[in-house]
């Protein structure tokens, strides 16, 4: 497969890895921001292929994960009410909020169907006009795009039993967040290549000029990630900050501009709380006033407070890099992909569903 089949071959990437090796002169710390590049670096085996003192950190670029427990009860309590139909990706049925999951309100009798696109679940709207249809849309800049034509068909084609639950998710405030934690050990990030196809790579230059930091915009094939480590690491031996696009046959630095305009008539931003991260100014995505009609929240009041998160999970240090999956004394003994604690072992793009499938 062209442009795929040769960024997966062994010997550039072992190729690579010795570049890496003959760069790093001192301990570094690199994070990469998204889950889908976390599985990609646990399957190929490629933290084990670079040099005892350069240690990759897994951040919270996973969406189901970054979802707190207060947005899952919410949907459940949306989910479980009569008339409703709920739609969700599949990871998200799963995640435990903190007295069940959306399953196991589904063998409650709620109707929860799984999709692959908003756009079906308005279409299940469409044909069920006798019940209220509700999209939960989460995700980062790179979902968000289709949750708003979503919200946008609806809206023009006069769509009243159809709303979204949205839990859209920005990622450079959250770059921000980690950076300033007092823990933070992190000396550079490797963006994630699909978010910057969607929103470009402007606010990532400011971001990186603020926080004198390198940031390289990464793929998710073997020999991408680590062309992307070596120009992380280059930057930092050098004392450079700024960005480095390391993914150029899919991320131009304007971004995607149809979808950002998308995103720009249907939301605002939003200040929003992250599992693990708490509270984070401007790291979200809301409808905004001319949609407000279409706000399941505003919709479907909640009629009950989420009782506390006490599952024993350490999402919080994993998802800020501070813990690995191997620190949680319940890893792979109490919390397992079928028995899940946390929502970090249950996305296909969690930490630790990596570490337990490919470990």
């Amino acid at each position: 497969m062209k442009f795929v089949d040769e960024f997966r071959a062994a010997d550039p990437v072992l190729r690579c890895a010795e570049r890496i090796a003959r760069a790093t002169s001192r301990p570094w710390s690199i994070m990469e921001i998204c889950g889908g590049q976390t599985h990609a670096i646990i399957r190929n085996g490629l933290d084990a292929l670079l040099p005892a003192g350069l240690r990759l950190l897994h951040g919270p670029g996973c969406p189901v994960c970054v979802t707190p427990v207060a947005a899952i009860d919410r949907a459940i309590g949306i989910a479980s009410r009569p008339g409703v139909i709920f739609c969700s990706f599949g990871d998200m049925l799963r995640v435990p909020g903190s007295r069940e999951s959306l399953l196991e309100a589904r063998s409650r009798g709620a109707e929860l169907h799984v999709v692959y696109s908003p756009l079906d679940a308005l279409a299940l709207a469409e044909a069920r006009p006798d019940r209220e249809v509700v999209f939960f849309a989460i995700g980062f800049e790179t979902t968000a795009p289709t949750s708003a034509m979503a919200a946008w068909q609806a809206k023009r084609r006069g769509v009243k039993n159809f709303s979204l639950l949205v839990s859209q998710f920005r990622v450079p405030p959250a770059i921000t967040a980690l950076l300033a934690a007092p823990d933070s050990r992190i000396d550079g990030f490797l963006a994630a290549g699909h978010v910057c196809a969607v929103m470009g790579c402007a606010e990532y230059h400011v971001l990186a000029a603020r926080e004198r930091i390198p940031i390289v915009v990464a793929g998710f094939e073997a020999l991408d990630l680590m062309q992307a480590i070596l120009a992380c690491v280059e930057a930092l031996e050098a004392g450079r900050y700024g960005v480095e696009n390391a993914y150029r046959r899919v991320v131009r630095d304007e971004g995607n501009p149809a979808a950002q305009k998308m995103l720009k008539e249907v939301f605002q931003i939003a200040t929003r709380e992250w599992r693990g991260l708490g509270a984070i100014a401007d790291s979200a995505l809301a409808l905004s006033a001319d949609y407000a009609d279409l706000d399941a929240e505003r919709r479907f009041p909640a009629t009950a407070q989420p009782a506390p998160d006490e599952h024993g999970c350490i999402a919080a240090e994993l998802l800020r890099g501070v813990k690995s999956p191997l620190d949680c004394p319940h890893f792979g003994r109490l919390c397992t992909p079928e028995h899940p604690l946390g929502a970090t072992m249950v996305s296909s793009e969690g930490v630790c569903a990596a570490f337990q499938r490919y470990r």
